[in-house]
């Protein structure tokens, strides 16, 4: 079948951890739903599935991977409320992290049999993008072996956590992503193990350049990295186009 490149994109700005989570499902399963109908037809006639890339913000939020550890959220679920927070058990793989305002959250929403059937390397081309992204404002960032997302100064004693990852995938449709730190009130981390990390920190575009940024720069300049490791053909569409 003819894979499909092109991609429709939507920034859903600042949106409610759950809210996004639903979208986020309604869209792969009408992905699903394609591909479900596709089975059994010949190469001519199968229908091309959609892929979707969401970009937002949330509220402040933690959110635990199907596979970490609930002792990492290190105070009781009843203060949340204090610090103006909520708690999320996901799907996605990864361990707790934090998501809030000022830090730039990406959604893929993307049939893999449109890119390539890889998760280790679809993973590696996110990190890629964000690696290139803070390349790009003068930052030395990397990757280090057998953790995933991307660090600033990934070979140094005091390599810290500039943007943590966590995807599904599901019929090789993928959700779930990656969560850019730009102008994140990094606070919020001392109330987790990031990542399930204890011995590395983390930091963001803010903190390491000294300065606010404009977080609308900083998505177009990750929205053009993305754009040129998938040879994607973005198309901005409205929140409305999503029937949501």
């Amino acid at each position: 079948m003819k894979q499909n490149k092109e991609v429709q994109f939507v920034d859903l700005k600042l949106i409610e951890y759950k809210q996004a989570w639903d979208l986020q499902e309604s869209l792969l399963n009408r992905i699903a739903a394609v591909k479900l109908s596709n089975r059994g037809l010949s190469e001519d006639s199968k229908e091309i599935t959609e892929n979707f890339l969401l970009f937002c913000q949330h509220p402040h939020v933690y959110t635990l991977g199907k596979s970490g550890d609930e002792s990492h959220l290190l105070l009781q679920e009843s203060f949340l409320s204090t610090i103006g927070a909520t708690y999320f058990k996901t799907n996605r793989g990864g361990d707790i992290t934090y998501h809030g305002p000022g830090q730039l959250v990406g959604y893929p929403i993307l049939d893999l049999e449109n890119f390539y059937t890889d998760i280790h390397l679809y993973l590696r081309m996110l990190e890629e993008a964000i690696i290139k992204t803070c390349e790009g404002y003068g930052l030395v960032a990397g990757r280090i072996d057998g953790l995933t997302g991307v660090w600033i100064n990934p070979t140094q004693e005091d390599a810290r956590k500039i943007c943590a990852m966590g995807v599904k995938a599901s019929r090789w449709i993928s959700m779930h992503g990656f969560a850019l730190n730009v102008n994140t009130d990094l606070s919020y981390f001392s109330h987790i193990v990031p990542c399930g990390i204890a011995t590395r920190g983390v930091t963001s575009l803010q903190q390491e350049l000294g300065q606010k940024m404009d977080i609308q720069a900083v998505s177009n300049v990750v929205k053009s990295h993305l754009v040129d490791l998938f040879k994607m053909e973005l198309v901005d569409v409205s929140r409305e186009t999503l029937k949501f």
